[in-house]
């Protein structure tokens, strides 16, 4: 049913893979296709948020630790391969490592958008996803830039003068943005608070987060039921930056976080095939579809 399918993850840090589009991965893994991801940074200077970590050795040796915990998520989510691009973590904006010539903030554009050229055309996804141009929510240098090399690497794959060292042309069919929007927070707060459990999300929704919160488009909703534990396991296999303690990420019984996530959404952004939103299958309009049934 999947046969020649493959989809393309771009993210910017270890553990973007399994806070974004985790469960949409597992879905489509197990349905066939190839999955890839591809991390552009190392992570390398990410907090160490679960205190059991916290240790001189892990601190000495963060970026290999990183890399360890990226490869157990990939294979917790459902990830076929790992590519990564081979930049430094460039750090929150204005910090220090901003200015590192090894980050991927001082990377030239387009020496990073020809090396996503060349994963794309080796891989031949017809879908690609990465993150929406609007990060206002959280600014971080890496993921603005991994939004723009995505889609500049998008429309440069297919053309035979652009980087032709990196491989043959191939033109993927589909571009999407992940999204988190605000009704998923909204749905998770009242759930905390029916159970009478505290809300991690209170505190911003008292400080008015959500008249300020964009409020993205979305074009399609891939049904994850029965999938949605694949986000818990890459979370935990990110032990230095995820607190398996953390109400945030699992202050929610398991059972009713499967319950309340039964959809991911997305926003479609460039389509070189006829489509018709909205979608409930990242593949529709690619002949067959991925999830069964025709597509085009």
């Amino acid at each position: 049913m999947a046969d020649g399918l493959c989809l393309l993850c771009v993210h910017a840090h270890p553990d973007d893979e399994a806070s974004k589009g985790a469960a949409t991965v597992a879905r489509y893994h197990a349905a066939g296709v190839r999955t890839v991801l591809v991390t552009c940074t190392g992570g390398e200077e990410g907090d160490i948020l679960n205190p059991a970590m916290d240790l001189p050795e892990v601190r000495r040796d963060l970026a290999a630790v990183r890399r360890r915990e990226l490869m157990a998520a990939a294979r917790a989510i459902g990830y076929d391969a790992v590519v990564l691009l081979g930049y430094r973590d460039s750090g929150m904006p204005e910090s220090p490592a901003n200015s590192d010539p090894r980050s991927f903030n001082a990377a030239p554009p387009e020496e990073a958008v020809a090396r996503l050229v060349g994963v794309i055309r080796r891989e031949r996804p017809q879908v690609v996803v990465t993150y929406p141009e609007d990060q206002s929510g959280y600014p971080h240098p890496d993921h603005l830039k991994t939004h723009a090399i995505s889609v500049a690497a998008f429309e440069a794959a297919g053309d035979p003068s652009a980087f032709p060292e990196v491989g043959a042309p191939f033109a993927p069919d589909k571009l999407y943005y992940s999204l988190w929007p605000v009704e998923h927070m909204i749905a998770r707060h009242e759930k905390f608070l029916e159970l009478g459990l505290e809300s991690p999300y209170t505190k911003r929704i008292e400080e008015g987060w959500l008249e300020r919160a964009p409020v993205p488009e979305v074009t399609t909703r891939v049904d994850v039921s029965g999938f949605s534990d694949a986000r818990r396991a890459g979370l935990l296999a990110h032990a230095t930056q995820i607190d398996p303690h953390s109400p945030h990420w699992f202050g929610l019984p398991p059972e009713v976080e499967r319950e309340l996530h039964v959809f991911d959404p997305y926003l479609l952004a460039r389509s070189r095939v006829a489509v018709m939103p909205p979608e409930d299958d990242l593949f529709a309009g690619v002949g067959e579809s991925a999830l069964g049934g025709s597509a085009a």
